[in-house]
């Protein structure tokens, strides 16, 4: 019975991790390959099937346009097999009959036709990622300026809260909240300030109010994978101790974590009144900078917030796609320096995960809520988009580089090329899906 009891969860876990990853990514195949089809359908060229995973068909239906939209038993991908293709891939061609227009095949359609087909898959993963991001900030709002309090997040009682709701935020222990410098100057004060003096304006008159320390040790997210995610922390969870001594600033979690170098430290945590206590290591990780290089840290993978919620204001749908595809940006650059950065050995390679280590995020982000799992979609569209447009035989990327390769010599690549390269292509991804498995289970569990 007592072994029952552990495979239960263990198997619990691993369905809903499963579940997780299938629904993130049908999302996003499902976007890719329409992509692929709607901007084919409107350059001229006929999708036969638009498949939604591999192997033998579930169900389908065939439309008024005669493509079979179906689903199929292996749900790790998808395709759109066009008119004229020998296979999902869109490598190589068959014979159609005599009485079918070339110009409706992929092969026949004319390169302007085949390259904004192609294209379309990782530019509808982008829209999807900026559509996201954008929705994300659109549902929260962003805060009111000047910064206004609104409501208090939950803290234990020690902690004495005399601030109301509308009382707009003039400065905290002598430092002004519209000072540049103010993070810096507030870290300043983390030693000695448990409660801090705040200088609000209330009603059209100024008065200086004690609340907690601006950032306290409250944890406001938790990484996925991380040894916090791993020892069961959560978002709310304050961190009161850590080995027995007293923390009230998420400045003094870091400074501790930092000092133990990777030993065992033991965390004291409240949440609704509740207390217990967990013991979890730090792991090393390699955080990006803002210049664009990496530090390497040990962290327990939490962040910290206000105390407080902001009044907060509608975003325009306008800076709503501004700062989605800022997002969108920062992703792209973020992996860019990060895979340099691996080449060079500055960083591990443990930062590349595979499936098991999508899978494992994707659970953890789903437990997080709906919100957090809806924004790994995000990130993981904008990720498959940027995979997809590398220049390999076999991705999207690699048929972009045949099609510039036509552009300049007037002529397509001999089939013989194009399958030298593709079988090339089709090795290094299949490396690359080897390595990336190993990491999760062997290398870098």
């Amino acid at each position: 019975m007592e072994f029952i009891s552990q495979i239960v969860p263990m198997f619990g876990n691993l369905a809903f991790a499963i579940a997780a990853f299938v629904v993130a990514l049908s999302v996003i195949v499902a976007v890719h390959e329409y992509g692929h089809y709607i901007v084919g359908r409107w350059c001229g060229i006929h999708a036969v099937v638009f498949s939604l995973g591999f192997g033998p068909r579930l169900f389908s239906r065939v439309d008024r346009h005669g493509t079979r939209w179906q689903v199929a038993a292996v749900p790790l991908g998808g395709y759109v097999k066009f008119l004229g293709d020998a296979n999902a891939a869109s490598v190589g061609s068959t014979q159609v009959a005599s009485d079918i227009d070339p110009r409706r095949t992929m092969e026949g359609a004319p390169l302007w036709a085949r390259t904004a087909t192609v294209a379309a898959g990782p530019v509808f993963n982008f829209i999807l990622a900026i559509l996201v991001f954008a929705g994300s900030v659109m549902v929260q709002g962003q805060a009111v300026d000047p910064l206004t309090y609104d409501s208090a997040k939950a803290l234990p009682s020690a902690f004495v809260n005399e601030l109301e709701q509308g009382d707009v935020m003039i400065a905290v222990g002598g430092v002004l909240f519209d000072d540049p410098a103010r993070t810096e100057n507030l870290v300043d004060l983390v030693q000695s300030a448990p409660q801090l003096d705040y200088i609000v304006e209330r009603n059209g008159a100024e008065m200086t109010v004690s609340g907690p320390f601006l950032m306290p040790s409250r944890i406001g997210s938790v990484s996925p994978r991380s040894a916090a995610d791993e020892a069961g922390l959560v978002a709310g969870d304050v961190i009161t101790a850590i080995d027995g001594a007293p923390v009230f600033s998420f400045m003094q979690v870091q400074a501790k974590v930092f000092a133990a170098e990777g030993r065992p430290v033991s965390l004291q945590l409240w949440n609704n009144g509740g207390t217990r206590e967990v013991t979890l290591t730090a792991r090393q990780t390699d955080t990006p900078l803002p210049d664009g290089g990496f530090e390497t840290r040990f962290l327990i993978g939490v962040t910290s917030d206000f105390f407080f919620d902001p009044m907060v204001e509608t975003v325009s749908l306008q800076d709503g796609l501004k700062y989605g595809a800022n997002g969108v940006w920062r992703t792209a650059t973020t992996t860019f320096s990060a895979v340099k950065h691996m080449i060079l050995g500055n960083i591990s390679t443990c930062n590349m995960s595979g499936p098991v280590g999508i899978a494992e995020t994707s659970a953890s982000m789903a437990r997080q809520g709906t919100q957090s799992f809806i924004w790994l979609i995000g990130m993981l569209s904008a990720a498959v988009g940027l995979m997809n447009l590398l220049p390999i035989p076999v991705l999207d990327g690699g048929h972009l580089v045949f099609y510039a390769y036509e552009a300049v010599a007037r002529r397509k690549p001999s089939d013989k090329a194009i399958q030298l390269f593709m079988s090339v292509g089709l090795t290094l991804i299949l490396t690359l899906m080897v390595f990336t498995l190993l990491n999760d289970t062997v290398l870098c569990p």
